[in-house]
């Protein structure tokens, strides 16, 4: 078993930074590929950012491409996003998955955890 903590949220001008972390417990954890993925009112779930438990493979969305970057605190046991140059458009919760299996994908489907999710709300 795998949980996750997501912290970091909260309200922030346009054009300004956040960094959400996304703590994770269990054994398995650091063999995690771990994603974040976030969800708009009346909106499907999106991807944002995955990276594999190695490092190696690194995906992001089009739409925060240059502008998030996701990274991993091993010291803290947690992945990290940091989001900079932030647009009203991405107000959304944001919610963490892992995926034991290891392979950073795009697809919801594919990671069993999820966190409860951490509010970013980013006025204009």
């Amino acid at each position: 078993q795998v949980q996750l903590v997501e912290s970091g949220g909260g309200l922030v001008q346009a054009g300004g930074s956040l960094r959400l972390s996304c703590a994770g417990s269990g054994r398995t954890f650091s063999n995690c590929a771990v994603a974040w993925f976030r969800q708009a009112p009346g909106k499907e779930r999106e991807f944002v950012a995955a990276r594999s438990w190695s490092g190696r493979t690194i995906l992001y969305a089009d739409s925060v491409k240059g502008r998030f970057t996701i990274s991993r605190d091993n010291a803290n046991h947690a992945v990290n996003l940091q989001m900079n140059s932030l647009k009203p458009e991405d107000t959304a919760v944001y919610y963490c998955a892992a995926d034991p299996g290891g392979i950073a994908t795009m697809k919801r489907h594919m990671y069993p955890y999820w966190g409860q999710g951490t509010q970013v709300t980013v006025s204009s």
